[in-house]
C-alpha cells in the first residue's frame, strides 16, 4: 500500500546507518552486502519494516548517517512510495555510537518507535510479522522485543542481552544488559526493540554499557534465528 505523505506517522522507525563497520572490513558500506541476486542486507533488514506498510501503519523511516554513508542513502531511494523517510545527521554533541545515532533521530519521530539495525536479518520460524506483532504487545511497561534465544556466553558478551522467562506462555524480559562483560544469567538477545512514544526518550539507555536498562519487563517475541552482519563474512 503506497504511504500517504500527508499523514502523520502511526509508527516511527529509527535506521541508524552512521557507523563505520571497521570490522566489517570491505570498501562498501555493510548494510549493502549482497545476499542475493538483488538482495542486500539493508533489504532483509527492512523486511519487517516493509510489513508494517503493508499491514496499512503509516511508517516515518528516520534514517541517521554521515557523509560516507551517502551510498546507503542513494539505495534507500527504493523504498520511497513505501515509507516517508527523514534523513539526519548524526550529531557530534552527542556520543558518536549507536545511543548517539538514537538521540539524533528521536526529535524527529512520533507515535510507538521501533529501532531496527541495518545489519541484523531476522530468519526462520517466528521471523515473518514479528515486528508488527512486538508493536501489538508494548503493553503496560511500554516496551517489547524481538529476541532470539542464545546461550553461547562469547556472543552475550558482543550484543544485547537478555534473561527472557516464560510464564503461563508469556515471553517476558526479566533483565537485560548492553554487551554483559559477566553474561550469566542472559539466555537470548534483542534484533528489534519496539517503545511507546512516552517511553522513547529511553532508547539510548538500551544500548548503552552500564545504563540502568529499561528493558526489564518487556515483552519478547521469540524467532528462530537472528543474524548479525558485523563482518564481511556474515
Amino acid at each position: 500500500m503506497p504511504r500517504s505523505p500527508a499523514s502523520l506517522p502511526d509508527v516511527s522507525i529509527i535506521l541508524p546507518c552512521a557507523g563505520f563497520g571497521k570490522r566489517f572490513s570491505a570498501p562498501y558500506s555493510k548494510e549493502l552486502h549482497c545476499l542475493a541476486p538483488g538482495v542486500t542486507v539493508l533489504d532483509r533488514s527492512l523486511e519487517a519494516v516493509v510489513e508494517l506498510a503493508e499491514s496499512g501503519l503509516n511508517v516515518r523511516l528516520v534514517v541517521v548517517f554521515r557523509a560516507h554513508k551517502l551510498d546507503t542513502v542513494s539505495y534507500l531511494a527504493r523504498y520511497a512510495e513505501i515509507f516517508h523517510m527523514v534523513f539526519v545527521y548524526q550529531d557530534d554533541a552527542f556520543e558518536p555510537g549507536l545511543d548517539g545515532a538514537i538521540r539524533s533521530a528521536l526529535p524527529m519521530t512520533q507515535g510507538p518507535v521501533a529501532l531496527v539495525l541495518p545489519d541484523i536479518v531476522i530468519n526462520g520460524t517466528g521471523g515473518t510479522g514479528s515486528l508488527l506483532a512486538a508493536l501489538r504487545r508494548i503493553g503496560a511497561t511500554g516496551w517489547s522485543v524481538v529476541a532470539a534465544e542464545e546461550r553461547d556466553p562469547e556472543t552475550l558478551q558482543q550484543v544485547g542481552a537478555l534473561a527472557v522467562v516464560e510464564e503461563g506462555g508469556v515471553m517476558t524480559v526479566r533483565t537485560a544488559a548492553e554487551k554483559p562483560s559477566d553474561p550469566t544469567g542472559f539466555n537470548a538477545f534483542w534484533g528489534m526493540v519496539t517503545a511507546a512514544e512516552e517511553q522513547a526518550h529511553r532508547l539510548p539507555d538500551v544500548v548503552s554499557r552500564g545504563a540502568d536498562n529499561p528493558l526489564a519487563g518487556a515483552a519478547a517475541l521469540m524467532v528462530e534465528e537472528i543474524v548479525n552482519y558485523n563482518t564481511a563474512v556474515g
